[in-house]
Order: C-alpha cells, then sequence, then structure tokens
C-alpha cells in the first residue's frame, strides 16, 4: 500500500475519532486534512503549469529540445 493511502486513512481515521468531541481534536484533525490537500495542490500545479515552480520557462516536454524555444 502506497505511503500515500496510508496517510489518507489516517487522517480521515482521526477525523472520525475526533467528531463530537470538544477538546480540539476535531480542529486539528480538520487542519492536518487541509494540509495534506494543499500538499497535493502544489504537486499537481507543479507537474502541469506552464511554468516551473518559481515562475521560470516552461518545462520542457518529453524529447524536446531546449534549444527550439
Amino acid at each position: 500500500m502506497s505511503t500515500d493511502t496510508e496517510k489518507h486513512r489516517a487522517l480521515l481515521s482521526a477525523l472520525r475519532d475526533a467528531l463530537g468531541k470538544g477538546d480540539g481534536s476535531f480542529e486539528r484533525a480538520v487542519t492536518d486534512a487541509f494540509e495534506h490537500v494543499f500538499e497535493h495542490l502544489v504537486r499537481l500545479n507543479d507537474h502541469v503549469s506552464l511554468g516551473g515552480p518559481d515562475g521560470s520557462a516552461p518545462h520542457l516536454k518529453p524529447g524536446e529540445s531546449p534549444t527550439l524555444r
């Protein structure tokens, strides 16, 4: 099983376990889940963005020569 799948299950479990408790654990579980979602969004954005993560030139396509730009 992938580490990411294990992380997802742990996050969901923490949310379920904390539901209805008044000790702040639910808020912590929600925050942890959103942080993980944002990590996914950053990776997705880096993967599909036209430029690099720092705003640099667009990523090269497989087999594309950088000298043709």
